[in-house]
């Protein structure tokens, strides 16, 4: 991917340059979007297993942070991971990774997992401001990304909680 854009990529072209056959290939793989994925699923599994394991709020920032340095120190191919469309693109697999994990920190807030409206918009929230960061050709730093972000999440808690309890 960083020769040839992802949809120009050809199986034969992955097969010639590991050395591996055609038969090899899709004994492992569907397709070139399932090994893409693959490549993210080893490697940014330990985050988040350390993230869907945390129970305290700084276990939390600290695994955040741990993956946010690994999207940063690895956006060039995330970029273009990212930009990827189709059947078992990479942003549809994210997304799919991010609700589980979603799932329990909403069960663990909120007490009901099984609210598909807060579930989505958590989701969809965190894929989408992840993506927004990456694509950005500012890229920020990790530490600024995720300051600004728990910044903005504990400034919106705080400003809900205090308009939900003012006194009429």
């Amino acid at each position: 991917m960083k020769e040839v854009p992802f949809d120009k990529i050809r199986i034969a072209d992955i097969c010639e340059r590991c050395d591996m056959n055609r038969k090899s290939f899709y004994y492992h793989f569907k397709d070139k979007y399932d090994l893409l994925n693959w490549i993210f699923d080893t490697e940014f599994i330990s985050f988040a297993k350390n993230l869907s394991q945390a129970e305290e709020p700084d276990e939390h920032v600290d695994a955040l942070q741990n993956i946010c340095n690994y999207f940063y120190e690895n956006r060039d191919f995330y970029r273009k991971a990212l930009q990827t469309e189709g059947q078992n693109s990479f942003p549809e697999h994210f997304r799919e990774y991010v609700l589980p994990i979603m799932k329990l920190r909403i069960e663990s807030l909120f007490g009901d997992s099984d609210d598909e409206f807060a579930l989505n918009f958590f989701t969809d929230a965190a894929v989408g401001t992840t993506e927004r960061w990456l694509l950005d050709k500012d890229c920020m730093p990790p530490d600024e990304f995720l300051g600004k972000l728990i910044k903005i999440v504990r400034q919106g808690a705080e400003a809900l909680h205090n308009e939900l309890n003012k006194e009429d």
